[in-house]
């Protein structure tokens, strides 16, 4: 006589080797389409990192109110994100030390964190150069929402609140190249530093940047999990380079420009597809075929007694 009993069986003790995980990302021409913002043939993925509890960080020059109905729709709320490309750091409630971290006021319930300086001083310092040097460039602040979205195919409510800045200042550049540099040195001797995005320059304090922010949270990550995670990071834009030499394992995705991106990382796989669908061949790339890391905790099993 035999009987079918089940139960349930914990896996194994973790492997030391299979490290914790982190990504972070950059959207636009990365994990959103650049011109459509589309991420469907990136939701697979998505998908399967949250089941593997991995955590996925928008690290992007938006700003945090473009930010918030984003994470919502990429499924991203749980996690961190870092927004005007490092100037805000923004961290949810898992995320977050009791003593360091005072809880978070605003509607998106995320703790703020500026590394760099105020848009008021960046404003105040951009007014004085272009009238010291006689450079021309426009201020998005100076841009009317309708030629905001004129220039980024953003609608209305989303070009709002890419003008709603905290901590850098876009600005299109309508000078030379040598004008360009003598305006790089002005604003380095204010601690300022010009970083090149995909469609605007961007001002912020020279403290911030996307490199910069993913250190410091992999070191809170690290704090929080007491272990480092082995951390990948992907992006299209020269503004991602330091970004992609502060991770592990980086992904240069083929943009739509012709803009140089040349991390220095030994680990470096560079994408034939663009947007969300390179960010899918990036991701499977490096860890594809990693079929141990994608066991769950714990197998339940049939036993035939």
């Amino acid at each position: 006589m035999s009987e079918h009993i089940h139960l349930s069986v914990p896996a194994p003790p973790a492997d030391p080797a299979l490290q914790p995980r982190l990504v972070v990302t950059d959207l636009d021409g990365s994990l959103l389409d650049h011109h459509s913002y589309d991420f469907s043939p990136a939701a697979p993925w998505l998908a399967r990192l949250k089941q593997m509890g991995v955590p996925v960080i928008p690290v992007t020059s938006k700003t945090r109110a473009e930010l918030l109905p984003l994470r919502e729709a990429l499924g991203l709320t749980a996690t961190p994100f870092i927004a005007e490309n490092g100037a805000v750091i923004g961290l949810p409630p898992g995320w977050c030390h009791a003593r360091l971290d005072r809880p978070g006021s605003g509607r998106d319930g995320v703790v703020i964190k500026h590394p760099g300086v105020d848009v008021g001083f960046i404003r105040a310092r951009l007014k004085v150069w272009r009238e010291r040097l006689n450079v021309q460039f426009t201020r998005m602040g100076e841009l009317s929402v309708k030629e905001v979205m004129e220039l980024t195919g953003l609608d209305e409510p989303r070009a709002r609140d890419a003008r709603q800045r905290e901590g850098s200042e876009p600005l299109l550049w309508e000078d030379s190249a040598a004008a360009l540099e003598t305006f790089r040195a002005a604003l380095e001797g204010d601690s300022l530093q010009l970083t090149q995005g995909g469609r605007f320059w961007h001002v912020m304090g020279r403290a911030a940047d996307k490199g910069a922010a993913v250190e410091w949270l992999v070191k809170r990550f690290t704090a929080l999990r007491g272990q480092p995670p082995l951390s990948l990071g992907l992006g299209d834009g020269p503004n991602d380079i330091t970004m992609l030499e502060a991770v592990d394992q980086a992904v240069v995705i083929r943009g739509c420009h012709d803009l140089v991106v040349e991390p220095r990382n030994t680990s470096l796989y560079r994408t034939e597809a663009t947007g969300p669908t390179g960010w899918a061949e990036g991701v499977t790339h490096w860890w594809g075929r990693d079929d141990r890391r994608l066991t769950t905790a714990e197998k339940h099993v049939a036993v035939s007694l």
